[in-house]
């Protein structure tokens, strides 16, 4: 008697809108499942059009082109014999729904629309679609005519229901449903569903695996069963990198588990399970079969086929596996690297510009371009055809084969130390330094010259020569002159990024890579239109504090000792003048905070949602035993009032790799106006009332401060 199923649970590196490559990854998932003897196969979500088509949903097209791709699935002999779960944007009854549609040999068998919307951070979910809210309840759905000739069905079911085979029953829930406080595994596993599925667009988050994790493991430890989980994976067109982390779980273990990073566009997890212990695991928990008496029944889908085979006594059952985590310097060599890889290769440039200044930041990114090139030699050495084709595209040489990750960083990137009059030789040599160990094509030039001339076109119109402070200038000289050399760095990137390959005799351009971190951001730290504007940056959602771990990790793994000098080094904008050959100015002290207070106002700006009051009250308990409630409340005035008054800077902010939950990305992460009353009457003047309050209580207990 047939009682174990093999089922998968597949990542797939699916990009917006590429249907023609979507379908192509699709087809190969599940023959990959087939052949490991998978009965069912799970896709991620809306894996036809890619999950981020975003305003693309609206266009008529974006169904059209799903359909036809559904239509191809539905007739292609590799989906034979399979159960197929895929998903879609689908339009019903003139409603567009987030769908999952599951078949059968030519036959739809459920079209299951997404029951909750994802609708915070980045996801904006309901903008685009509907969410379905009749439970346990289905509709006939009129299938187009192009489906229709296909499966010779009229109407399929349409709604909230399960499948019941053969041998098992089967429920889905798709992403954010898993997230939700009474998500629908609860009540499907005591309506006698046991195998769950869930199909997600999920995105890379710095220390944030687990959660996914915890909580598949949580909803099988308390209803017993079996979980699949299948997720996107890769960049599908913007600053998100959706990571994989497929799995497969049963009675609270993890059975299977996928790569959170790779660069493997198709990934196919795969686990034998026996469905007699799901039951037996169940059979023992009253409670739950007490509430499984009560709970009101879903409409099934009955389908005539069967998961597990007659005769699977000899089938060895999948056994349970440990989840292995990487560290948060791990996740940030892996998870910008994989997002640059694809930006690189879907992009088609022949590689990347980086004005590396001798400093942790630029070297940060030197370092994952490292990465990246690490990664794509090992991901050769293991046969993977597709990268090696995509590096032949790229460096334009269809006999290459990347070997050394040295050699091919030489030629997928190039570095430049712009010197001026205030740059120091430790920099320079810094620089110079690190690009020898990676590899990289390294220039050096000197910027005084274009500096000098458009002072000059100044002083000629205006008859006035601005000075530095160190000079005699006044502040605002001396912030003009700053902003002139950080601009002009700018405008040589570019230059050199279009025309640095066609100089040296070589085809295509280059993709300038910025380097502003997610502190420096929040605070406008930063010139606008400076090198951190540039075309994509990996490490502007990673705070400082992180980066110099990574760096660190990149100097012990990597084997690059240029490292620890920069590591070493104070941070350094080195825009205005030197005195005796030294660095004169740090970034600290020109921000007035350090990089630790900063990542903790940005936490609790963002993440624990407050102003300026909120954060003096929550600052004034945790920095009791260092800072006064005068001095919290002068820190927390002056963070607000420089993040109030640079706030525009982030309206043009560089495309940045989203790692960080507390990003300032004023695209879509972090909505906010950007021209704000700096001086925040109302909201200061409540921080200086609590703050006499204090004072005139004395040194007391601060347990009250709300």
């Amino acid at each position: 008697m047939g009682r174990k199923v093999t089922v998968a649970a597949c990542a797939l590196n699916q990009w917006a809108l590429d249907f023609q490559g979507n379908l192509q990854r699709i087809l190969k998932s599940i023959e990959i499942a087939k052949r490991k003897g998978a009965r069912y196969r799970l896709g991620p979500e809306l894996e036809i059009c890619g999950y981020g088509c975003w305003d693309h949903y609206y266009e008529s097209d974006t169904l059209l082109h799903s359909l036809q791709v559904l239509a191809a699935l539905l007739e292609s002999p590799v989906t034979q014999d399979i159960i197929c779960d895929v998903g879609m944007p689908v339009l019903h009854r003139n409603v567009r729904y987030n769908c999952r549609v599951i078949f059968l040999n030519r036959r739809i068998l459920l079209i299951r629309p997404k029951m909750a919307l994802a609708n915070e951070g980045n996801y904006r979910e309901l903008r685009w679609f509907t969410l379905w809210s009749r439970s346990r309840q289905t509709e006939e759905y009129f299938l187009p005519r192009m489906i229709q000739d296909v499966t010779k069905q009229e109407t399929v079911p349409f709604g909230d229901a399960v499948l019941a085979t053969r041998d098992t029953c089967i429920g889905s829930e798709i992403c954010e449903e898993l997230w939700t406080p009474h998500s629908p595994h609860v009540d499907m596993g005591l309506d006698g569903v046991e195998i769950f599925t869930n199909a997600s667009g999920s995105h890379h988050v710095l220390r944030k695996a687990h959660a996914r994790v915890d909580l598949v493991t949580m909803a099988t430890t308390k209803n017993g069963g079996i979980y699949l989980l299948a997720n996107q994976k890769g960049c599908d067109g913007d600053r998100l990198y959706y990571d994989g982390c497929a799995l497969i779980a049963m009675n609270g273990h993890i059975f299977a588990q996928g790569s959170q990073f790779s660069l493997d566009d198709v990934e196919v997890l795969t686990a034998t399970l026996d469905l007699e212990d799901v039951r037996s695991y169940r059979a023992e928990i009253s409670s739950r079969n007490l509430a499984a008496s009560r709970v009101s029944p879903y409409p099934r889908v009955k389908v005539d086929f069967a998961l597990s085979c007659r005769e699977d006594l000899l089938e060895p059952p999948s056994e349970p596996v440990e989840w292995m985590y990487h560290s948060p310097a791990e996740e940030i060599s892996l998870g910008p690297a994989c997002w640059l890889w694809d930006f690189l290769r879907r992009s088609r440039q022949a590689g990347f510009f980086l004005p590396l200044s001798g400093g942790v930041d630029s070297a940060a990114t030197a370092c994952l371009v490292y990465s990246m090139c690490r990664q794509v030699c090992e991901a050769v050495r293991n046969g993977n055809q597709e990268v090696l084709a995509d590096v032949r595209a790229i460096v334009d040489q269809l006999s290459y084969t990347p070997q050394d990750p040295r050699d091919l960083c030489g030629r997928l990137l190039t570095t430049c130390y712009m010197a001026s009059e205030n740059s120091s030789q430790e920099t320079c040599d810094r620089a110079k330094e690190l690009a020898q160990q990676i590899g990289s094509h390294h220039i050096g030039l000197n910027i005084d010259p274009a500096v000098t001339a458009v002072v000059g076109i100044f002083s000629l119109v205006t008859g006035k020569r601005p000075l530095f402070a160190a000079h005699g200038g006044s502040s605002r000289e001396n912030l003009a002159l700053q902003n002139v050399q950080a601009r002009l760095r700018m405008v040589l990137a570019y230059l050199f990024a279009q025309l640095s390959l066609w100089a040296r005799g070589a085809r295509g351009g280059l993709l300038v890579l910025g380097s502003a971190n997610v502190d420096e951001s929040l605070l406008g730290y930063l010139t606008k239109y400076d090198c951190s504007s540039a075309d994509i940056n990996p490490i502007g959602g990673i705070s400082k504090t992180d980066l110099k771990a990574f760096v660190h990790f990149c100097m012990e793994h990597f084997q690059l000792p240029a490292l620890q000098r920069i590591l070493a080094a104070p941070a350094t904008a080195e825009l205005e003048p030197l005195t005796d050959g030294q660095v004169s100015q740090t970034d600290e002290e020109d921000m007035g905070m350090t990089y630790a207070e900063l990542s903790v106002y940005g936490r609790l700006r963002k993440i624990a949602k407050a102003g300026p009051y909120s954060m003096f009250c929550k600052l004034v308990n945790m920095w009791k035993d260092v800072c006064s409630p005068r001095q919290v409340a002068d820190k927390v005035r002056q963070f607000f009032s420089k993040y109030a008054m640079n706030r525009h800077k982030m309206t043009t902010l560089t495309p940045a790799y989203h790692a960080e939950s507390y990003s300032p990305d004023d695209n879509r992460f972090d909505l906010r106006p950007f021209l704000y009353n700096s001086s925040w009457p109302w909201q200061f003047r409540c921080i200086e009332d609590q703050v006499h309050q204090l004072e005139s209580r004395g040194p007391q207990d601060l347990d009250g401060v709300d």
